[in-house]
């Protein structure tokens, strides 16, 4: 039941972050947006792990991979998906980084050394062709500058970079680090390496921007890292990262919905077929075969 209402906050939360995001672009420049968005989360991380007395010191090891955790989740990942979603619709970004699932099994045997199935190459087909169908005008009149190709390669380059940050979450796990510690050292370690890299560059620390700019702050900040990373991570360290992956197969439903009623996101037959590949082969890839011959009514063959 625990992890069912993890699953049920992070989905509706993650799903709703990507229309969020579209109010963060254009007023201010994106890296001193997620200075922000981390620095505040950073803030109500702290004063949670103070309040319950979490215990904070680490190796320096340990403290190597916090900053690898927030250079790979709580930094370079969100900055590829920002300037992906200034070429994509927030729907189509979220699609496109549900294939984060994908990756993630495949990294966890590379790091882990688990094995894949052979259910899970055809599922990822399946999800590829759902991205080619996705973006099958754009790819017919193939240009390497059109907005829409470059907003996939950095929403695909953005879901690659966020897997090594899952991967660091799982080694932090199976080295008993808790989970609220390692996000509150990893959202400060973010926070301070954005102001840095703010403070010597020619982008400014300004605060002239909509009221829709700093609403959809406080939600990122506080629901959509500081809430969802929490629980995302938890059912990373209780289930495992194949099986909480999951909910990147739900999540895109959410986005989408918000973006066909907010954005104006407009669905054409390839639309409607990439988006089906896509979640077909999501699914394909987390359900062992004897649950998806359970649901087929189908008998499992009898092995000798």
């Amino acid at each position: 039941m625990k992890n069912l209402f993890l699953y049920a906050i992070t989905v509706l939360i993650w799903g709703s972050t990507w229309l969020a995001i579209e109010y963060q672009l254009g007023s201010i420049n994106e890296f001193v947006s997620l200075f922000y968005r981390f620095g505040l989360a950073a803030v109500c991380m702290w004063a949670f792990v103070i309040y319950k007395r979490v215990p904070m010191r680490f190796s320096c090891r340990d403290h190597g991979f916090f900053i690898l955790l927030a250079l790979c989740n709580f930094g370079a990942n969100y900055l590829f998906l920002y300037w992906a979603q200034a070429h994509l619709t927030s729907a189509m970004a979220s699609i496109a980084f549900s294939l984060l699932l994908v990756v993630n099994i495949v990294n966890t045997k590379l790091f882990f050394a688990k094995p894949i199935a052979k259910r899970i190459y055809f599922g990822a087909s399946l999800g590829t062709l759902g991205i080619v169908s996705l973006f099958w005008h754009d790819l017919v009149a193939f240009d390497l500058q059109s907005e829409a190709f470059l907003g996939l390669s950095l929403a695909l380059l953005g879901t690659v970079v966020a897997s090594l940050g899952n991967m660091v979450s799982v080694r932090n796990s199976n080295q008993q680090i808790d989970v609220m510690a390692g996000n509150a050292w990893g959202m400060l370690y973010s926070a301070v390496m954005l102001a840095t890299y703010v403070a010597f560059s020619e982008h400014q620390f300004i605060n002239q921007a909509p009221a829709s700019y700093w609403w959809s702050l406080i939600y990122l900040s506080v629901f959509g890292t500081v809430i969802a990373f929490g629980c995302y991570f938890s059912l990373l360290k209780n289930i495992g990262p194949e099986k909480a992956s999951y909910l990147i197969v739900l999540f895109p439903f959410v986005a989408v919905a918000l973006s066909t009623l907010f954005e104006g996101f407009e669905w054409q037959q390839n639309t409607f077929i990439g988006f089906i590949l896509v979640i077909l082969g999501n699914a394909i890839v987390l359900t062992p075969l004897d649950r998806i011959y359970a649901w087929l009514s189908i008998r499992s063959p009898v092995r000798s």
